[in-house]
């Protein structure tokens, strides 16, 4: 069993609803989000007093990562890594023809730079942890050409290969580049503005095939939702 984890953008969504499925495990869950006051609402009725660490701030931020740093070293230690914070870009999702450079820097900034920063600083940490694993959040634009996607398909494509080499480089830690599939989350929303999404799955449905990975522990890759889920059946 896990007994610390950070989960990252976790104020909504697929983080806020595996830290609900950890924390019912007994874990404690270090989460952050760049608003303070939505962080601490989404989280304050959760199971488990003291099991939710909230440390607002921009993952961007190197000082934000410092502060994430310092509360897992207050907590002794990191089992679990999941980089579920993310970026979509520019609403509607615009060609490549017409996204903006410094909207592309942007989503390169939190979808490939920050994470793997963040990681860089935690894998003392993960590297003396039997058992630890690190996820990132991938999605089927990272491996299929949608139009409009070109931008948060590319960062994805990119985060998917930085997981797989890290897997190759990092033995002792497993890594895992989760595809969690559509959901009815706000990101979402914002990908199709004005459409109705509500024949999407909700987050809370996905986490139980995340879970399932982190139980069964296979070697480092990358993994989809709907196979974890159809093989647990």
């Amino acid at each position: 069993m896990t007994s610390t984890a950070l989960v990252t953008g976790a104020a909504r969504g697929f983080g806020l609803a595996l830290t609900a499925g950890l924390v019912a495990r007994g874990t404690t869950v270090i989460v952050d989000g760049r608003d303070a006051a939505a962080l601490a609402a989404a989280t304050a009725d959760l199971p488990g007093p003291g099991r939710v660490v909230t440390v607002a701030g921009d993952l961007t931020d190197a000082a934000h990562r410092g502060a994430l740093h310092s509360a897992v070293r207050r907590a002794g230690g990191l089992e679990l890594l999941v980089h579920n914070a993310g970026a979509l870009g520019p609403s509607p999702l615009p060609r490549l023809a017409d996204l903006a450079p410094h909207a592309f820097d942007a989503l390169w900034d939190t979808n490939v730079a920050a994470p793997l920063a963040l990681t860089r600083l935690l894998l003392p940490f993960l590297r003396t942890s039997p058992g630890a694993a690190i996820v990132t959040l991938s999605s089927d634009a990272a491996v299929e050409a949608y139009e409009g996607w070109g931008g948060y398909g590319a960062t994805k494509a990119a985060l998917d290969q930085l997981a797989a080499v890290l897997g190759v480089e990092e033995p002792a830690v497993r890594v895992y580049a989760f595809d969690p599939g559509d959901m009815r989350t706000a990101m979402h929303q914002r990908a199709f503005p004005g459409e109705d999404i509500s024949d999407r799955p909700e987050p809370a449905t996905v986490v139980p095939a995340l879970l399932t990975l982190l139980d069964r522990r296979p070697p480092s890759g990358r993994h989809r939702a709907a196979d974890l889920l159809e093989s647990s059946r």
